[in-house]
This record gives structure tokens, sequence and C-alpha cells, in this order.
């Protein structure tokens, strides 16, 4: 049988901060509020297109594998907010990187969209049609940000994570894995003023809106998660008590903490990241993950466990058979190009650009 081994892994955090008390300068709000309610602390803000922040991680990723972009025979790109949608955000990257025989694909399922991207890559090569992959997760949600919504403005932040994964006969990978969707809950969670349905309309595109009942979407995360959790343990007939880690989806501390009771774990049973980076959408499982295996807390040969949950609303949840190397073969010396401008500053500057296309 064929598996799909996660061979490399790396990651791109933008380097400009926004903390609770930027968020404090222009919104009513407070760092104890944020800090007691999201378990946030700060997250970042992009100065650079989503594309690039998944260059960099692909170079990252490519460079712990100790392989060359000619390599790649598929790129699968997860993510709300491509740079462009014709043509494809994945087709820029393997410009990018020089990944001549890649194949290119979009996939966007909201918060879930590097996990799904996971899966979509991990089936094509276990069927067969491709022997390596590069998965990515990235977002740039801080243009499309509604800033005067303290409900949602305090959530998200920018970055990026990507996987390099090839065919292996060893049983390494994505072993087991559930997919879903509430589809009738979907206008839960929902950015108005982003997609074709708003082209050519009186709202300027960028300007959006949010519809966030946050109550309602804490229930469907955490049942949605709770959900897939079970039925991936099920396929293995795993327990809770196999799992070495659990890398949940960083949405809100809350949500993690129950979705933990639901799961009888102990708080060292979880990685949690969400105070460094908020939530990410589609880059926060897989930025999370790469951080546990660069912090060391990817044992090898350790089973990982990742449930997520986003817009749609889409539920994900995946156990992975990590291999017995942890660390980099390599390190690559590709970065973003530098930022002299503060996270409070490059929001400011999105403000200012939302205000003056409204006049």
């Amino acid at each position: 049988m064929t598996y799909a081994a996660i061979k490399g892994w790396g990651k791109c955090l933008p380097p400009a901060i926004l903390s609770n008390d930027d968020l404090a300068t222009f919104l009513e709000t407070n760092d104890e509020w944020i800090t007691s309610r999201t378990g946030m602390k700060e997250r970042r803000i992009s100065h650079v297109d989503v594309s690039q922040l998944a260059y960099v991680a692909c170079e990252k990723a490519l460079a712990a594998a100790g392989k060359d972009a000619k390599d790649v025979d598929l790129i699968v790109f997860g993510s709300t907010t491509f740079d462009e949608l014709c043509p494809n955000a994945a087709s820029n990257v393997q410009q990018l990187l020089g990944a001549s025989n890649a194949a290119c694909m979009d996939v966007n399922t909201a918060c879930t969209s590097g996990m799904y991207s996971l899966t979509t890559a991990t089936a094509m090569i276990k069927s067969g049609v491709v022997k390596s992959a590069l998965v990515i997760g990235a977002e740039v949600i801080s243009p499309i940000m509604d800033w005067n919504n303290r409900d949602v403005a305090v959530l998200f932040g920018d970055g990026a994570a990507a996987l390099y994964i090839e065919a292996s006969d060893e049983s390494e990978g994505v072993l087991s894995e559930s997919l879903g969707c509430f589809g009738e809950s979907r206008d839960i969670l929902a950015v108005q003023g982003w997609g074709m349905k708003y082209a050519n309309k009186s709202r300027v595109l960028g300007d959006s809106t949010w519809a966030f009942l946050g109550q309602e979407i804490f229930k469907k995360a955490v049942a949605g998660m709770a959900q897939g959790c079970m039925k991936t343990l099920e396929k293995l007939n795993f327990t809770a008590q196999d799992i070495d880690l659990v890398v949940p989806h960083q949405a809100n501390l809350r949500i993690i903490d129950s979705l933990a009771k639901k799961l009888s774990l102990n708080k060292d049973d979880v990685f949690i990241n969400i105070q460094r980076y908020g939530n990410m959408s589609a880059a926060t499982a897989l930025v999370a993950f790469v951080e546990a295996i660069e912090e060391g807390r990817v044992s090898p040969n350790s089973h990982v466990l990742i449930p997520a949950f986003g817009g749609g609303l889409t539920w994900s949840a995946h156990i992975i058979k990590f291999g017995d190397r942890t660390s980099p073969k390599n390190q690559s010396n590709v970065e973003l190009p530098p930022c002299s401008l503060s996270g409070l500053e490059l929001v400011q500057n999105i403000i200012k650009s939302k205000k003056s296309d409204n006049l």
C-alpha cells in the first residue's frame, strides 16, 4: 500500500505584530477583554500578498525535506484570500518556486482549507496520480477585515505554512481522516462583500462586513471537531488515549478547552499557539502543526490528531503518523522582503484606503 509521508515542513509569519493594546487604540476593547474571551495576545499583519507568504513557507518545507522545487509533482494551495482567482494562486507559487513540473490547484473551505488540501494531495499520491506534493495553508485576511467590528477584528491574523509529502511504502502521513460541513448554518459565519456576487455592484471590493454569530459558531465548532475526531479515531479503532498530541485549529481558547474536555484530554496533550497568532484561518492548523514539530512536541513515529473548523461551516479531523525524522535536513535562506511598518500602521493604512475608496 502507498502512503503519503510528511518529509518537509515550513512556515512564514509576517514580521509586523498587532497586539491587543494596538487594537484598543481604535476599538472599544482592552487586553484583558480579548485575552479572557479568546486566549489571544497578538496576531500578525502581512505587508505582502498571500502567494508570497506561501512561497516562503514552501521554500522552507522543501529545504527541510532536502528536495528541489523540480521534485514537486503537485501544489495544492488552501486559502480564502487568494491574491487572484484566475489564474489560480497555486500557479503563482509554482512560478515563484520554479516548480515547473508541478500541477497546481486551489482549495477554499475557509479555516479548514489547509487540512482539506492535505486530504486532496494525500489521496492523489495514494492513487498514483502524483508521487509528491506541496500542501499549503495560507491567509492574508487583514485587507478584507471589518476593522470596525470588535467581534471579528480581534480574532484574525495573517500567516502561512506548508508541508512537503511524498509516496512511501512506510505507514506514515495521514492514516485516517473525516470531512464534513454544516451547510444549513453557513450564513452564521460569512464575509459579505468578498466574491463575485458583489462584482460591479456599489460596494467596493474588500470593503467587507462580517456576519459572525459567536455563540452559534462556538457550538458548531465544538460539535463539528468532536464529531470529526470520533469518526477519525474509530476508523483506526483508536481512542483519544492512543494519540500522542492533539493540534487543534486555533480559533478560540474556549473552543479548544471544550473540545479537550469532550475528548478527556489533559492540557499537556494539546498544542496551543493561539496567544501568538490568533486565528489565521486556512493557515492556522498547519502553522500550529509545524510549530509543534519545531518545538519538539512531535516525537518520531508519533500519532498526531488535527481537528479543524471553518466557514461553510466545514469541519475536519486528521490522524497523522509522523516519520522517524523530526529535524529538517536543510535550512532555507529565503525570506520575505523587509517591512518598515508596524502591525498597527499597516492596519491604519488599510482603514484609510477603504475610507478613501468610499468617498
